[in-house]
C-alpha cells in the first residue's frame, strides 16, 4: 500500500501504545480511523483527541477474545466508512511465571486477546477486504499482526505468552501464503518488538473479573513481573519509532518488522539449535549475571 489518503485503519488496542502510536500516523497521513480497546475511559479520550483535530474517527469498546465483540466492530467500520483498508490486530496482555504454574484462567486470559484476538481479526475482516479487492481493482488492503520477539524466542518465566505469539507468527506466515494463492491486492505483515515502553507489562489493569486468579500470584510470577516492569520501562526505542517503521514495511510491502534487528543473533542461534538437533541453548549466554540472578530469585 502506498496511498493512504482517505483510506480506512481499524487498530485494536488502539488507546495507547503502539495501537495509539499507529492511530496518530494513519491520522497525519489523511486515514479515517476505527479504534477499538477494552479500556474504555482511555478509548473515549483518545478518540474525543482525534475529533478535536477534526479526524473522522469512530471508537468501540471491544474485547478481541469476543468473536462478536469483532464482529460488530467490523460492522461498525463498514457502516460508517464503507470499507476497511488497514488492519492492525494489536491488542495484547502480557503474564508470566513459570509456566507449570500458570493457571487455566491465565491461558484462558492470554490465548483468547493474543491469540483468539488475531484469529477473529483475520477471520472477520479477511473477507471483507477480498470483496473490496474483488469489486475494485484499485482496492489496496494490508493487515498487520502484532506478535513478539517471544513469538521467535523462548524466553523462561514467560510460557504463557511465548506460546500466544509464536501462534501469531505461524498464523500470519500462513496468511501470507493464503492471501498469495488468491490475491496481489491484500497484503499482510508481522511485527515483531522487543521491549519497548507501551504498558504492555501493566496489562493486569483490564483483566476480566471472571478470569481473575483467586490464589496469590506465586513467587516466579512475582519475579517475572518485576523483569518484565524493569526492561519494558528501560526500553529505549519508543512506541512511536516501531509504529514508524510500520507504516515503512506497509509501503515496501515487507512482512517482518523488527524493532530491534540486533535481537535477531539468538533467532539465528535458536533455528541453528533446531537444524543441528542440538538442545535449546541458554538464552542467558551472553548475560550470565541475568541468569544467575533469576536463578536466585527462583530458588531463594
Amino acid at each position: 500500500m502506498k496511498d493512504f489518503s482517505n483510506k480506512v485503519a481499524v487498530i485494536t488496542g488502539g488507546a495507547s501504545g503502539f495501537g495509539k502510536e499507529f492511530a496518530h500516523i494513519a491520522a497525519d497521513l489523511g486515514m479515517k480511523l476505527v479504534l477499538a480497546d477494552v479500556q474504555e475511559d482511555a478509548l473515549d479520550a483518545t478518540v474525543a483527541e482525534f475529533k478535536a483535530r477534526n479526524v473522522p474517527v469512530i471508537g468501540l469498546r471491544t474485547d478481541v477474545s469476543r468473536a462478536d465483540q469483532v464482529q460488530a466492530l467490523a460492522d461498525a467500520a463498514i457502516e460508517a466508512f464503507g470499507q476497511v483498508n488497514l488492519l492492525f490486530n494489536n491488542a495484547g496482555v502480557g503474564a508470566g511465571g513459570l509456566i507449570w504454574e500458570n493457571s487455566e484462567k491465565d491461558w484462558e486470559w492470554v490465548l483468547g486477546v493474543n491469540l483468539y484476538g488475531v484469529v477473529h481479526g483475520v477471520r472477520i475482516f479477511t473477507p471483507l477486504m477480498l470483496a473490496a479487492a474483488e469489486k475494485d481493482p484499485a482496492y489496496q488492503g494490508h493487515i498487520v499482526n502484532t506478535a513478539s520477539m517471544a513469538g521467535l524466542l523462548n524466553p523462561p518465566a514467560m510460557g504463557v505468552y511465548n506460546v500466544s505469539k509464536h501462534a501469531v507468527v505461524a498464523l500470519t506466515e500462513t496468511l501470507y501464503q493464503d492471501l498469495g494463492l488468491v490475491t496481489e491486492q491484500v497484503r499482510c505483515s508481522v511485527l515483531c518488538p522487543y521491549f519497548v515502553p507501551t504498558g504492555i507489562n501493566q496489562s493486569q489493569r483490564n483483566r476480566p473479573a471472571d478470569l481473575a486468579n483467586q490464589a496469590p500470584p506465586t513467587r516466579s510470577q512475582l519475579v517475572s513481573q518485576a523483569l518484565s516492569d524493569k526492561a519494558v520501562g528501560s526500553g529505549k526505542v519508543t512506541a512511536a519509532e516501531v509504529a514508524q517503521l510500520t507504516f515503512d514495511a506497509i509501503r515496501d510491502e515487507s512482512f517482518y518488522i523488527y524493532s530491534h534487528p540486533q535481537a535477531l543473533a539468538p533467532v539465528r542461534q535458536r533455528f541453528e539449535d533446531i537444524v543441528g538437533q542440538r538442545n535449546p541453548g541458554d538464552p542467558f549466554a551472553d548475560k550470565p549475571e541475568v541468569r544467575a540472578g533469576l536463578v536466585a530469585a527462583l530458588r531463594g
